[in-house]
């Protein structure tokens, strides 16, 4: 069997460690794998190719700033993608991330309706049924459910100066309802709910959880502490990228603030600008593209703090427990559904009261009981090995019902 994937990255980011990590699988089972991407790339077992080149993108991104046609630039890279697909002639197209100024909707879809192949099509978040927007929870907008229009979320990702969501509404509608031989695969069950009220719910919709690799995320000894000279304190972690509203920068802001200097906040992910802009009571590191650093900082920190406004299933809390790590999160999306009593807390969205009596609660606790449990439940239930064989299965049911 023959399986392309389709992502704006390639082992690196979550989405692009999602697809590498799916890759992985589809080898295993002795078939073919490629990854088309549109951004970044990191080395893969999978074979790889970018779709266009970065002034394909800046010519993109302009195009989204000016028209709010978000998705309907990049024609030439497109075309060049879609004669590669026709040469290696896929059993299944695979779909991630379609967002990210790297690739034509228009093109890609009146191709893929006419294609013998299968389409699965993950979704990361909500973009591929709004007129606009990735996210609308913080908006408190459903007009998603019936037509965009106005949208009042233009200054967010995708930005734009004008609104034509309206225009992009009807158009996403037309285009993604025009392939037959389709499967949407949320990665959370509340994504999976937000689908079956949108004009994709006559598709067949599976939830299928994200997975982490078990061994890259895995307890390390680390200086992470004494490097900091923070080694008697309490350690809180926060991973973002980008660090925007929807993520909840504004929270850490006031945890330090509020809690006593036994505790030290550390955020990863951060732009030059916000780390200057930091009070001295956090450390504020870039991103990282390095996993083994990353997973020293999960080990080192006694909680991992993810106080998102806005999300779907983020990896970061599979990543922080698969180290042995405690989560807090907010009851936001699908983030809860990775955690359970033993492994973590959820806190009502935006209460910061909560939030610290959760990171007091955690401390009580002695790390080693979360520890134990939380390495447990990743093992049982994320683990990529077993998580992403739920995509090989699909991959085997649809290609038997032909």
């Amino acid at each position: 069997m023959i399986i392309l994937q389709i992502s704006s990255e390639v082992n690196i980011g979550s989405v692009g460690r999602i697809a590498e990590q799916i890759g992985e699988n589809i080898l295993n089972e002795g078939w073919e794998s490629y990854i088309a991407y549109g951004r970044e790339n990191l080395p893969s077992k999978s074979s790889v190719f970018p779709i266009g080149k970065k002034y394909d993108v800046i010519k993109h991104v302009l195009l989204t700033r000016l028209t709010d046609r978000h998705g309907f630039g990049s024609g030439n890279p497109t075309v060049e993608l879609i004669d590669k697909i026709k040469s290696i002639d896929p059993d299944i197209i695979h779909l991630q991330h379609l967002h990210g100024y790297y690739v034509n909707i228009k093109l890609l879809f009146n191709f893929l309706a006419q294609s013998r192949a299968k389409i699965v099509w993950t979704f990361h978040d909500c973009w591929s049924f709004t007129g606009h927007c990735a996210y609308y929870d913080l908006a408190g907008c459903d007009k998603w459910q019936t037509e965009c229009e106005k949208c009042p979320q233009l200054g967010e990702y995708p930005k734009s100066f004008v609104d034509r969501s309206k225009e992009n509404y009807i158009d996403k509608k037309q285009l993604f309802t025009s392939v037959q031989n389709m499967t949407i695969v949320p990665v959370s069950n509340w994504l999976k709910e937000e689908v079956k009220k949108s004009f994709l719910k006559k598709y067949d919709v599976r939830t299928i959880h994200n997975g982490v690799d078990v061994e890259q995320f895995s307890y390390r000894k680390n200086n992470v502490k004494k490097d900091y000279g923070i080694e008697d304190r309490f350690l809180i972690l926060g991973i973002a990228s980008p660090w925007d509203k929807r993520k909840g920068l504004k929270y850490f802001m006031e945890l330090s603030e509020k809690l006593s200097e036994q505790y030290k906040i550390l955020l990863i992910g951060l732009t030059r600008k916000q780390v200057k802009e930091l009070p001295e009571k956090i450390i504020g590191l870039e991103r990282t593209k390095d996993v083994e650093e990353l997973a020293r900082f999960y080990s080192a920190a006694d909680v991992f703090v993810n106080p998102t406004l806005e999300d779907t299933f983020p990896t970061t809390n599979l990543e922080a427990q698969s180290c042995g790590t405690p989560v807090i999160t907010f009851k936001t999306g699908g983030s809860p559904e990775a955690l359970d009593l033993s492994t973590g807390i959820v806190v009502e969205k935006g209460n910061l009261e909560k939030l610290i009596g959760a990171i007091e609660e955690v401390e009580k606790n002695t790390k080693s009981f979360y520890s134990e449990n939380c390495r447990k439940r990743i093992l049982s239930y994320f683990d990529k090995q077993n998580a992403f064989k739920n995509y090989i299965e699909l991959y085997k049911q649809l290609v038997n019902q032909q």
